[in-house]
């Protein structure tokens, strides 16, 4: 009698809990301190591009059912090119429309893939951003990844799935930030 009861109140939970899916993903990377690199005024054009073939950062997969999908809020190629064009710009380089250093930054991947269970889920999350600079006469092309895993018991909370990908990709844009052969490339 207890397993059918637990059972039941496991089905209720993950019904109720699926109605209360956002439908939005809030992608919010906080670099807290800008690495201390120096361009000394400097110029690059920058742009990003989403090489994805869906825009979706997190993906629900369950048994029978069709994948439930969340995107961002804001596109994130939107949201890289902000943070890393207020931090370079801390940095002392200057963004502008055009220049003869030429950054380029591509989103291979940003998904978060959900296998949920009826009463537990894991997730598998992956970043994948390369990093094209061009100095006019040389490319410089250098590929940041971040993975991680992780499981437990009823429903994925998605604003956790949320806070593990924000941590994830200011980790990857803070690297960005500090790698010392962009900084040498740029001239």
């Amino acid at each position: 009698m207890n397993a059918k009861l637990l059972t039941i109140l496991t089905f209720c939970t993950l019904l109720t809990a699926c109605a209360n899916t956002p439908s939005h993903l809030i992608v919010t990377p906080d670099i807290l301190t800008t690495p201390n690199v120096e361009y000394n005024n400097k110029y690059a054009q920058f742009d990003v591009i989403d090489m994805r073939t869906a825009s979706h950062i997190v993906q629900i997969l369950r048994e029978g059912d069709a994948a439930t999908v969340i995107s961002p809020e804001q596109s994130l190629e939107e949201t890289i090119q902000k943070t890393l064009t207020t931090q370079w710009q801390k940095q002392g380089l200057n963004i502008a429309t055009v220049a003869n250093n030429k950054i380029k930054i591509s989103i291979e991947k940003a998904v978060i893939s959900v296998d949920q269970k009826m009463v537990n889920y894991n997730s598998q999350s992956e970043i994948v951003l390369k990093v094209q600079v061009n100095n006019g006469k040389q490319t410089l092309t250098s590929t940041f990844k971040n993975r991680g895993n992780s499981e437990g018991p009823l429903k994925a909370d998605i604003a956790i799935l949320e806070r593990n990908f924000n941590q994830r990709l200011t980790s990857l844009l803070t690297e960005i930030l500090a790698n010392p052969k962009m900084n040498d490339f740029i001239k």
